[in-house]
């Protein structure tokens, strides 16, 4: 149960999966980092999610039931015994994965953490619907934990549209919260049929690039920020980036070469192929 409300808390979607301990131990340390409490959650469904045509018995439920609480017991009693100052509580809800996350994005709900894989409750979360619904639905980042985290940089995919100023708020935070330096990523793809005016949209995207970076650099003036500018697709640039990176930021949603970033095959690229965790920033507030 969570009996802490007015903290700022990070969640964490857990089934038990090698890939989710993972998730579970970033998620430990991002807790610890930014002073937030610890909530852990193990999603589980009983019989056919759709149809229901051979009913579960009672006591099938109930060891269901049984058998996901000690999970989520389990999980906590491990972050207690590792990191004792830190407060952690945890749930079972009986729910399909993407809607058990999701209404986890309250106000006090700073972001939701998941692993590349599962077992249960969030399998297949980068690669079918429930990435989809996870990431175009939450009203709070929502942090993929992929690959190895290094001690490099936090990279931020940037293009001018609210979803990438969210992305850089994020980023920023983030990196300030690490200690780590900034690459703010912007791409662009200069029109066939006037090579002409190659040069001066170069000017102008590396114009938009500083003006989009000043405020947060006034904002957090002890983060370092490296400002990059490249021509192409945004995908296979951030996937390259995230070599070596501690971190990979972007927005929900964008325009041009951004558009569509997470709901499109460079969206499912980015999150099956970056070498580092990713967060998902979202501009959207709760109703």
């Amino acid at each position: 149960m969570d009996t802490q409300p007015d903290q700022q808390r990070i969640v964490v979607g857990f089934d038990g999966s090698p890939e989710a301990g993972a998730a579970l131990d970033w998620a430990v340390d991002e807790a610890e980092r930014t002073g937030c409490r610890l909530h852990i959650v193990h999603a589980y469904q009983v019989g056919w999610p759709i149809g229901y045509f051979d009913q579960p018995t009672a006591p099938a439920v109930e060891h269901t039931r049984r058998r996901a609480d000690q999970v989520v017991a389990a999980a906590v009693a491990a972050v207690r015994a590792r990191r004792p100052g830190l407060p952690v509580t945890g749930t079972a809800v009986h729910d399909a994965p993407a809607p058990a996350l999701i209404l986890t994005g309250t106000p006090h709900t700073r972001l939701i953490v998941v692993g590349n894989r599962g077992a249960g409750g969030v399998a297949g979360l980068l690669l079918g619907s429930v990435s989809r619904q996870v990431a175009s639905h939450s009203y709070v980042p929502v942090a993929v934990v992929r690959g190895r985290a290094t001690a490099g940089p936090v990279v931020v995919g940037t293009d001018g549209s609210p979803a990438a100023d969210a992305a850089l708020e994020s980023a920023f935070a983030a990196a300030e919260a690490r200690h780590a330096p900034l690459v703010a990523v912007r791409a662009y793809v200069p029109p066939a049929t006037q090579p002409a005016a190659i040069d001066g949209l170069e000017a102008t995207e590396r114009a938009a690039l500083d003006a989009s970076l000043q405020g947060w650099r006034d904002k957090y003036p002890g983060v370092a920020v490296t400002a990059s500018l490249g021509v192409g697709s945004p995908g296979p640039m951030l996937i390259n980036r995230s070599r070596g990176a501690q971190l990979l930021v972007v927005g929900s949603r964008g325009r041009g070469v951004l558009t569509a970033l997470l709901l499109g095959s460079t969206g499912h690229q980015l999150m099956q192929h970056a070498a580092c965790p990713v967060i998902v920033a979202h501009t959207r507030t709760a109703a």
